[in-house]
């Protein structure tokens, strides 16, 4: 794995293909792409080591399902999931099933190509997130206790309306709760957020 270059795109929309495609190769990585999970299975079994990107949201089999599937194959593949604003559930269902990272749209390119190569690297990456769950258990071992009760309910993809009706509290509130929680670990966006915390262990 941590000699492989070779990057699997798995996304359904032609242009977002073309678009990744382009990007890798300009970040000296290969690549192949696939229009379809089906497509990308048939011959999974036959590829080199390397890492897949795939879209959360897909028609007939979804990039969670395919996480899953992978896994389940154990194949030697790490999986990067690209997920919409409101797919925040289904990205934290696919790094549970197994993916290394999800990433939100939109995205810079720099982050994407960070994130494959740290994929790619078996090596590095454990290191990587060994001494980030460290990092992350510490920032968050700074949070109140009502923060944390607003963090577990992110972290499964509620929103704030529904998070204020289960805690008793103002969708108001919650995002307020929901800055502090930033403020103090340093994430950017709330897609960070809930990366770090499964990293963390939470």
């Amino acid at each position: 794995m941590a000699n492989s270059s070779e990057v699997y795109i798995v996304d359904d929309d032609e242009a977002i293909r073309r678009s990744l495609a382009f990007l890798l190769r300009a970040g000296g990585l290969t690549s192949r792409t696939f229009d379809s999970a089906e497509a990308f299975l048939r011959e999974a079994r036959d590829l080199a080591a390397g890492c897949v990107i795939t879209d959360v949201r897909m028609p007939g089999m979804d990039g969670v399902d395919l996480v899953r599937r992978l896994a389940a194959d154990r194949l030697s593949l790490a999986c990067i999931v690209i997920t919409g604003h409101g797919d925040i559930a289904l990205a934290v269902e696919a790094m549970k099933a197994g993916a290394v990272d999800f990433i939100e749209k939109p995205f810079k390119d720099e982050v994407l190509l960070e994130a494959v190569k740290k994929a790619m690297n078996s090596e590095e990456r454990t290191l990587h997130d060994e001494q980030s769950r460290l990092s992350y258990q510490s920032a968050f071992a700074g949070l109140s206790k009502r923060e944390r009760e607003v963090l577990e309910q992110v972290v499964v993809g509620k929103t704030s309306k529904v998070i204020a009706y289960d805690l008793g509290i103002s969708p108001r509130t919650v995002e307020v709760y929901r800055a502090g929680m930033m403020m103090k670990t340093g994430a950017k966006s709330l897609s960070e957020l809930v990366r770090m915390a499964l990293l963390a262990g939470l």
